[in-house]
């Protein structure tokens, strides 16, 4: 009897290691979250283990606009799109309010124009600091925008959005504690081991919060703001989720390639 117990007992050792290698071969799920009775998604993405990219326009030369677009193109390609983000703020016409350098081709120059007029009237992607967030050589990074053009890092894909939530394990300090303005937001961190965490609120949230739970809850130390109200987008089938941008479309987006 004790032989058939550590038999059991093996079999189900071996079982546990298939399942975690099983779930190690996939891109981590979008999982939910709540932060202080604030309900999130947020997906998480390993260091070095996942084909993190970022796209904007398609093979005819206009802007994706939709993730079903992006999946699309993608699936003609053999692949399939696991995860879909919107990439930060865009124009009119769908192209990046800033910085947008894709397969390690500048498409769009780095934004260092200044907004005038009191906090409450700068628009977001202005409020300072903003900051880009980037895929290199040493992984995923995000920095200032100025601290980013004075060190130049060599990347592959880099997207320029605002304002920083987190910078260097700390608060953006221009954000106020029990702020009114709240809404839906979407923002990125590069965490704990070098993880790139996505997060989308379902509830409508202020910066200061959103900028806590990149902080102190999915310990990020850096993080950037993407957008918030009607852009706020995730694309994620084992959720259901292929929502659409209420701005006409989406401008620059991350997609997950798998």
């Amino acid at each position: 009897m004790p032989y058939l117990k550590q038999g059991v007992l093996a079999a189900a050792m071996m079982l546990a290691a298939m399942t975690t290698s099983l779930h190690q071969a996939h891109a981590e799920p979008c999982e939910a979250e709540t932060f202080e009775e604030a309900a999130y998604v947020v997906c998480t993405l390993g260091e070095g283990k996942s084909d993190l990219r970022l796209f904007w326009k398609g093979p005819d030369g206009e802007p994706y606009r939709s993730f079903s677009s992006l999946a699309e193109t993608v699936r003609s390609e053999g692949k399939t799109l696991a995860l879909a983000v919107n990439a930060g703020m865009y124009r009119a016409d769908f192209s990046p309010m800033g910085l947008y350098v894709e397969n390690a081709m500048e498409l769009k120059p780095a934004n260092t124009a200044a907004a005038r007029g009191s906090a409450g009237q700068v628009p977001n992607f202005y409020k300072k600091p903003n900051g880009v967030f980037f895929l290199g050589e040493a992984g995923a990074g995000i920095l200032p925008t100025d601290e980013f053009l004075t060190r130049a890092p060599k990347v592959r894909f880099a997207t320029q959005s605002g304002p920083m939530l987190v910078i260097a394990g700390k608060l953006n300090p221009i954000f106020i504690v029990g702020s009114t303005d709240r809404t839906r937001r979407s923002g990125v961190g590069v965490c704990a081991s070098g993880a790139v965490r996505f997060a989308i609120s379902e509830d409508s949230v202020n910066f200061h919060d959103f900028a806590r739970l990149f902080r102190d809850q999915l310990k990020c130390r850096d993080a950037l703001f993407l957008d918030g109200g009607r852009g706020v987008g995730l694309f994620y089938p084992p959720l259901g989720r292929n929502d659409r941008s209420w701005h006409g479309g989406y401008g620059p987006i991350f997609g997950l390639v798998e």
